[in-house]
């Protein structure tokens, strides 16, 4: 059995649906689904149990022969979030007690990183594991900071010797966009976001630059589909000799303007952007920059080639958004 926590979210619930699509059904998600839409993303899925989050550990007790390994994808993920005691309790002792238990229980265990714990860019986006690589890195919000404490906590036991699960991952996800993505409303991707203007008036605003450096549209982003972040996740499955903190990102930044392009091309529209100020409450703090470094991806042994941003875009705008079922 595989264990998929937030299996109901975005990137979990497309890892659930890959791992269906290749035969693993017996599958647990473990996620609230509360009462919204989100229900949706794993409406189509055959699942062996659905978990409330307070019951996982007795689910995991009673299962402990069964479980082969726990997919970790729950968190509090927004960059907003200011509840900073909420956002320890989810994205690092929550971590930690599953880190412990597949320890434990020999049942290995990959999970959720991100991007943000390498705050403002400034010490670069290579995925070096060192301790005191980790220690140069300054996130710039609870959320980020939270993923890099957890990150620090396991090469700091792995470091030193400590027993840890038979296999371990930590996948650092770039901008990730794709379906199932709805239910983050302000957090969703660019693409989510812009789609229904797209579509409905022929034209999108982005935010104007205010460095000197980058022109209006120019910002730049490293943009992943969904489906690549599954495929390492799958790729890791298979390969339970492989462990680390590895960047999940295309390893090739692209702008604004070629994100907004692409969504006018899946449509077949002319392009009609326009611009304006970046809000000033973030303005200080705007990232113009990010680019995953994908080499110890790479020397790892995986070689699928990440989907274009073109391609990526055309898939998801055709296949999902602009569909009368844009679920996976």
């Amino acid at each position: 059995m595989i264990v998929v926590t937030g299996g109901a979210g975005f990137i979990g619930s497309n890892i659930v649906a890959a791992l269906e699509d290749r035969g693993d059904h017996h599958l647990a998600v473990c996620d609230k689904l509360e009462d919204g839409d989100k229900w949706q993303n794993i409406g189509k899925r055959d699942l062996a149990h659905i978990i409330a989050p307070e019951k996982l550990f007795d689910f995991l007790e009673e299962n402990n022969s069964n479980i082969d390994a726990i997919i970790h994808m729950a968190a509090i993920s927004s960059t907003t979030a200011s509840d900073v005691d909420l956002i320890l309790e989810t994205n690092v002792r929550l971590s930690l007690r599953l880190w412990q238990w597949c320890t434990q229980h020999h049942v290995r265990f990959i999970y959720a990183s991100s991007a943000a714990t390498y705050g403002n860019g400034q010490q670069g986006f290579a995925d070096d594991e060192s301790l005191e690589a980790l220690s140069k890195l300054k996130p710039m919000n609870p959320y980020g900071w939270s993923k890099h404490f957890f990150d620090r906590r396991v090469l700091r036991m792995v470091t030193e010797g400590g027993v840890h699960p038979p296999q371990w991952a930590g996948l650092k996800f770039f901008n990730v966009y794709g379906p199932n993505e709805e239910h983050k409303g302000p957090q969703r991707s660019v693409v989510s976001q812009i789609f229904p203007n797209v579509r409905n008036a022929g034209t999108v605003s982005l935010f104007k630059s205010h460095h000197p450096d980058y022109p209006d549209g120019g910002q730049m982003r490293d943009f992943i589909w969904v489906g690549d972040c599954v495929d390492v996740v799958l790729w890791l499955l298979d390969n339970p000799e492989v462990s680390g903190l590895f960047n999940c990102g295309t390893g090739k930044a692209r702008t604004f303007a070629d994100l907004a392009g692409a969504v006018f091309a899946a449509l077949e529209q002319e392009p009609k952007i326009t611009y304006r100020p970046t809000p000033e409450n973030i303005r200080d703090h705007y990232q113009y920059f990010t680019e995953a470094d994908t080499n110890r991806l790479r020397a790892a042994g995986y070689q699928k080639p990440f989907t274009s941003l073109e391609d990526g875009v055309a898939e998801y705008v055709r296949s999902y958004l602009n569909t009368d079922d844009p679920y996976r």
